[in-house]
């Protein structure tokens, strides 16, 4: 289900995913499964009052990957 982020819609990281679950721009929300509750804790929230699907990833190390950026990520939004 990763392949999905491998467009330009997409954003990566917490402030750009509440953005876009704000907006109503979100259609599916990708969480690294080690992700810090205290990063991820609203987002999941928000996700299950919008009813946008969560797919979990194996790590923040293998979302970053997907993403194409070098860094970790621990929450990746496909956009509509």
């Amino acid at each position: 289900m990763t392949e999905n982020l491998n467009t330009d819609k997409k954003s990566v990281g917490a402030k750009e995913v509440k953005r876009a679950l704000d907006t109503g721009k979100a259609k599916t929300v990708y969480i690294a499964e080690d992700a810090e509750e205290k990063v991820v804790g609203n987002i999941i929230k928000s996700c299950n009052e919008g009813q946008i699907p969560i797919i979990y990833v194996e790590n923040m190390k293998k979302l970053g990957e997907v993403c194409k950026i070098d860094i970790n990520a621990a929450v990746a939004v496909l956009l509509k």
